[in-house]
C-alpha cells in the first residue's frame, strides 16, 4: 500500500476538509491574529492529516503507528480549543464554531478507534 492509500480513508478525507475549513474561515480572522490564532489552528488541524499519513506508514509497526494516530488525536483536540478561542474573540459565530467542532468531534471518534483497533489498519 502507499502512502496515497492513506487519502482513501474516511478519517484522512474529514481531517483534510475540517483544515481547508479552518483555513478559509481564518483568512478573515484580524492581522493581530496572523502569528498566534491564525497560524495555529492552521497548523494543528493541518498536522492531523500529517500524523495520519505519519502512521501511514508505522502500520507495520503497531507501537509506532499507535503513536502517531495518538500525536493526530492530540492535534485535533488543540484544533478544537483554538476554535473555541475564534469564538470567545469574535472571529467566528457560535453556528461556525458548532459546526467546527462537530467535524472535529467525529474525527476524534474515527481516530479513537484506529488507536483502539490498530490492527485493522
Amino acid at each position: 500500500m502507499s502512502a496515497r492509500d492513506i487519502k482513501k480513508t474516511k478519517v484522512y478525507q474529514k481531517s483534510f476538509e475540517l483544515s481547508t475549513e479552518i483555513y478559509k474561515i481564518s483568512k478573515s480572522f484580524p492581522k493581530a491574529e496572523t502569528y498566534s490564532l491564525t497560524d495555529q489552528v492552521r497548523r494543528s488541524s493541518r498536522s492531523v492529516c500529517i500524523n495520519l499519513g505519519e502512521a501511514w506508514r508505522k502500520r507495520q509497526y503497531p507501537a509506532h503507528f499507535v503513536a502517531k494516530i495518538s500525536d493526530a488525536d492530540m492535534e485535533n483536540t488543540e484544533t478544537q480549543i483554538w476554535i473555541d478561542f475564534a469564538l470567545s474573540c469574535g472571529y467566528i459565530t457560535e453556528d461556525v464554531c458548532k459546526q467546527l467542532t462537530s467535524q472535529s468531534e467525529e474525527i476524534g471518534k474515527l481516530l479513537y478507534h484506529m488507536l483502539n483497533n490498530p490492527d485493522k489498519y
